[in-house]
Order: structure tokens, then sequence, then C-alpha cells
């Protein structure tokens, strides 16, 4: 069995290197500095994306993440969802890079089914809130966590 000091110091390091949909959906509406990288490829970006995210797939990351933004900019990066590893990936990336990142756990899907906001390249895509990931008609995204 771990310690409780040990299981601490986990959750804690969780914390740092992770954040989730709801929480950078109250950052953007904060103001808050940092940059949302969505990482996919370009089909899956085009199909929908979150509307502040800027589109670096993780392949091109090492090649461009400095032309694009400054290394001193935070950075929180997303992927497809929880069945996908590549926002992993991505953010290993940044970290060798020397940015200060975070990956968005649950992805675009979970990003989509709480109902927060999407784009595609028509425009913005109304989806209904999937009551499985967040309260439903409650309004702004609150699960009280």
């Amino acid at each position: 069995m771990t310690s409780k000091t040990d299981a601490a110091r986990h959750f804690a390091a969780k914390l740092q290197f992770e954040t989730d949909p709801s929480d950078v959906h109250a950052a953007i509406e904060n103001g808050e500095r940092f940059v949302l990288v969505d990482t996919r490829g370009e089909a899956a970006w085009r199909q929908g994306r979150v509307p502040q995210a800027i589109h670096l797939p993780t392949a091109e990351i090492a090649e461009r993440a400095s032309d694009l933004f400054d290394p001193s900019t935070p950075v929180v990066v997303y992927c497809w969802g929880p069945g996908c590893n590549g926002s992993t990936k991505a953010a290993l990336q940044f970290s060798l890079l020397g940015y200060d990142v975070r990956e968005m756990i649950g992805g675009f899907e979970y990003w989509a089914r709480e109902g927060l906001p999407v784009v595609d390249d028509d425009g913005p895509v109304v989806r209904e809130t999937d009551e499985l990931t967040a309260p439903v008609g409650a309004g702004a995204i609150d699960c009280a966590c």
C-alpha cells in the first residue's frame, strides 16, 4: 500500500501536467494566457475543433512550434480523446522544446460531449450535451468537482 505522502505527490503531479475540457473552457473565458493546440491531422481539424485552438499536428511540433508562439507561453494540447495518446505524444514534444505544457484529458471528444463550443470549416457546430459527461441544461458547465 502506498503512503499518503506518495499519493499526494502523485495527484499533485497529475494536476500540474493535466487539465480537462471544463477547466480549459473556464480559463479561456477568464482570459488566462496560454495557447490551446489541436494536435490532430488535417482531416480531423476540418471535421471539428475548439474555436480558440491553433492547429499544429504532433509531427510538426518540433519544426514549427517556436515559429508560432514564444516558448514562454504556456501550452495546452489536445487530440481525439481518451482512447488516443496523441496528446501525450504532443505534450512530450512540447516539453522537450522547453514549453510549460499541460494535456487536456478527454481530448476533443469530451470537449464536444460536454457541449462546449465547436467549429468546423463551415462555422459553429451545435451539439447536445452528453448527460454522462456534464449536467444537462445547467447553462455553464460546472460539475462541482
